[in-house]
């Protein structure tokens, strides 16, 4: 699937699918979006535009002679849950971090016609080689935290919450129930 996504094409993801994901990701942990929210409240723009894209919950660690980055694994994505209703409100298609996520955040979610992506936790090192390039675009002085723009190519996520409001996480658990 080539990112950034539309609002059609994310109507056509249903929870448990299995994508690759190719084309221009951003990535941005807790500080990043601080700092983007704290923009948003003084009335500043945004260092990256919302609309379409996917922010990967991800710091990556320093990149090893000849490749782009280092290991990129994905982060817990409830930090990130206070933040994302409002940029999901601006726009933003979709995101990729690894566990549950809020009522507000699968509200939103739906509302606004996106999705939430995971990606294996712990594959950090696999997960950099769909890494073509990366590139600080902002909050440089967050280090690991500042906002990168990244290449991708065939990065494997599974979709967990889609538009119409299923959650992986909670029909996984009804479907392989022992009672």
């Amino acid at each position: 699937m080539q990112v950034p996504f539309t609002e059609k094409e994310a109507k056509e993801l249903r929870a448990g699918d299995y994508v690759y994901l190719t084309g221009t990701i951003y990535t941005a942990r807790d500080a990043a979006h601080a700092r983007m929210q704290q923009a948003l409240d003084e009335g500043k723009p945004l260092p990256i535009d919302m609309t379409d894209n996917v922010i990967y919950y991800m710091g990556p660690s320093p990149a090893r002679e000849g490749r782009p980055i280092g290991s990129a694994g994905p982060t817990t994505a409830s930090r990130m849950d206070k933040y994302a209703p409002r940029l999901l409100d601006l726009g933003l298609r979709g995101m990729i971090g690894k566990g549950k996520r809020s009522a507000e955040v699968l509200d939103a979610i739906k509302r606004d016609k996106a999705v939430y992506f995971a990606a294996v936790g712990g594959a950090g090192a696999l997960l950099s080689k769909s890494i073509l390039s990366s590139e600080v675009v902002a909050y440089e002085d967050l280090g690991t935290e500042a906002i990168r723009k990244l290449e991708i190519k065939d990065f494997p996520v599974i979709v967990v919450a889609d538009t119409e409001g299923n959650n992986l996480y909670e029909t996984a658990i009804a479907e392989y129930r022992f009672d």
